[in-house]
């Protein structure tokens, strides 16, 4: 489970976040195109949107599911 501790300041406000433990895997940005981002400079993603549609939000929760390192938290 990803931590708020370690939220990474790239991510834009919301109950969405990814933490210091994303290896830039690129598959919540596969899965969730319009939420997550990519800083090239630092090599990890994190959340440029937060969902604003239930279609939306289907998708970063499957995105949470795939993370191989349980880097994406949901504080909701």
């Amino acid at each position: 489970m990803a931590d708020k501790e370690t939220r990474l300041q790239d991510n834009v406000e919301g109950k969405f976040y990814i933490d210091e433990n994303c290896i830039d895997c690129d598959v919540c940005r596969q899965t969730a195109p319009d939420n997550f981002g990519h800083n090239e400079d630092e090599g990890h993603a994190f959340v440029n949107k937060q969902p604003e549609n239930a279609d939306e939000e289907e998708l970063v929760k499957e995105a949470i599911e795939s993370c191989p390192v349980e880097a994406i938290g949901d504080d909701g």
